[in-house]
């Protein structure tokens, strides 16, 4: 089943970059964006990265947590992190399963070859758990004007 903007969010736990719990109840009163995105290091990855840590105080005046998900282990988010000074947290979803949850993990095609990947996508959680805005056609250099418009 699909998820649709008014559904609640699903009850998510995974480990961030430092293999400590994070869960969807640890921002309850808090807006959350969660982005899912392919691959720490790649191109779009970054850009996308990169613009919401430049925007990341900003989004926090405005009530706004980050958190980014991806298929990467715990050791290739640090990095990541380290390497483009992000500022929040990103959990390592080896197993995708939170992908799972959300239909992240999908089927993709390029250059007429299909294999399982990450669709790129950005779920805005409001204060009480509740899915206020799904963004499937993300643009990774301009990301936060999306998630503010």
């Amino acid at each position: 089943m699909k998820l649709k903007a008014g559904d609640k969010a699903p009850e998510f736990e995974g480990v961030d970059q430092d293999g400590k719990p994070i869960k969807l109840t640890d921002f309850q009163g808090k807006k959350l964006v969660l982005y899912f995105y392919p691959k720490d290091n790649t191109p779009g990855c970054t850009a996308e990265s990169c613009d919401l840590r430049d925007n990341y105080n900003r989004l926090l005046e405005l009530g706004y947590e980050v958190v980014g998900i991806s298929s990467d282990s715990e050791k290739s988010h640090k990095k990541f992190i380290e390497k483009y000074e992000l500022p929040f947290r990103l959990i390592a979803d080896t197993d995708k399963s939170i992908h799972e949850q959300f239909g992240t993990w999908a089927e993709k095609s390029m250059y007429g070859r299909k294999y399982m990947g990450t669709v790129r996508t950005t779920f805005i959680i409001d204060e009480k758990g509740i899915l206020e805005e799904i963004i499937e056609k993300v643009k990774t250099k301009d990301h936060t004007a999306q998630i503010l418009t």
